[in-house]
């Protein structure tokens, strides 16, 4: 995953950008959960990258999850706890499709 990719989203080292696709993932999970953006989730996930300016190191690259890495973790354990598989806008997939 590039940082210009996290970045072009809205996930900025300012903040989530209005009008983006990072404030409408927001708004959505907010809604989806009734008021809140949980620690952990995509959104959030996201942000701490674009905070950080970088995605160097998390695993996500754009050929796949690389193994022992923080989103081999995350996907693992999204993975146990959906019967084997990540589901589709599970945090692992969300961030790894940007």
């Amino acid at each position: 995953m590039s940082d210009q990719n996290v970045h072009n989203a809205g996930f900025t080292s300012s903040g989530i950008a209005g009008k983006s696709l990072a404030s409408s993932m927001m708004s959505r999970e907010a809604t989806a959960s009734k008021g809140g953006v949980h620690s952990g989730g995509p959104t959030a996930t996201l942000q701490k990258m674009g905070a950080r300016g970088s995605t160097h190191s998390s695993g996500f690259t754009s050929s796949g999850i690389s193994g022992g890495s923080q989103a081999s973790q995350m996907m693992s354990q999204e993975a146990k706890s959906h019967g084997g598989e990540t589901p589709r806008g599970s945090t692992t997939s969300t961030v790894q499709s940007i």
